[in-house]
């Protein structure tokens, strides 16, 4: 069975179009290309021809690249059920998508919260999920209600823990100073601090995570905790009844960190 490479491309100021090469075929899959010109570079220069497109929801960072990489190689775009004319498989939970030319069947989970339409794309011990869940954090409500941000977050949660993270913008390092005031006390995240640090002093991607360091260090993934709970009621200066909530004012707290 063929080893899948996965690199990350970057683009604008910290987004990656995460890149699923099959290097004895020379072919590749793009996920959320927002900027075509570093992703055709990137394909010219390694000699990878892209065989699909898989788009996590509407924003223009990960769809702007879609037209111009479409008209060098008319490949087929999966991509949730939006106003964007660019795609041109419509996927939404519980499908499993057929990919030419790779072995893999990526399964959709609708995943709403940051944005209404947001999917991610599931492969045995590896998650694309765009802006849903961050390593250390998790998206922004711009759409979806802090409910629905919440369950898809618990639903991802519940993958294996040796489940690789690929997400969509390299956020880490800010999401686990926040992270570290809400839990000073847990060594998981202090460690994982510096080795993100080193990471990014040598301008290396702290991606992807694991689901394992996600349940371990991201607060979003914590809020059952008791210090996370105890921190974001002092936040909020009111006693919370539910993880549901201490999530919500968990995000509103990161909105203005």
């Amino acid at each position: 069975m063929t080893t899948l490479t996965i690199i990350p491309i970057p683009t604008f100021k910290d987004n990656y179009v995460w890149t699923i090469i099959d290097p004895t075929q020379h072919k590749a899959i793009l996920v959320d290309p927002g900027d075509a010109a570093p992703v055709l570079q990137f394909l010219k220069q390694h000699h990878l021809v892209p065989v699909s497109i898989l788009i996590t929801h509407h924003h223009w960072d990960h769809t702007n690249g879609i037209k111009d990489i479409v008209a060098s190689y008319p490949i087929p775009v999966y991509g949730p059920n939006n106003t964007l004319t660019e795609i041109t498989h419509r996927v939404q939970e519980p499908d499993y998508i057929y990919i030419e030319h790779f072995t893999i069947s990526p399964q959709i989970f609708n995943i709403p919260g940051h944005t209404l339409d947001h999917v991610a794309y599931y492969m045995p011990d590896r998650l694309f999920c765009g802006d849903t869940l961050f390593a250390a954090g998790c998206g922004r409500l711009f759409e979806g209600s802090a409910a629905q941000l919440f369950a898809s977050l618990q639903k991802l949660a519940s993958l294996p823990d040796g489940t690789r993270v690929y997400c969509a913008h390299e956020y880490t390092l800010n999401n686990l100073r926040f992270a570290r005031t809400i839990e000073p006390n847990n060594p998981a995240i202090t460690t994982r601090l510096q080795h993100a640090q080193r990471l990014r002093d040598k301008n290396q991607p702290t991606l992807p995570s694991t689901l394992r360091e996600e349940k371990a260090t991201n607060p979003f993934l914590r809020c059952h905790c008791p210090e996370v709970k105890i921190a974001v009621e002092q936040y909020a200066e009111m006693a919370l009844s539910s993880s549901l909530e201490v999530f919500s004012w968990l995000r509103k707290w990161k909105d203005h960190f």
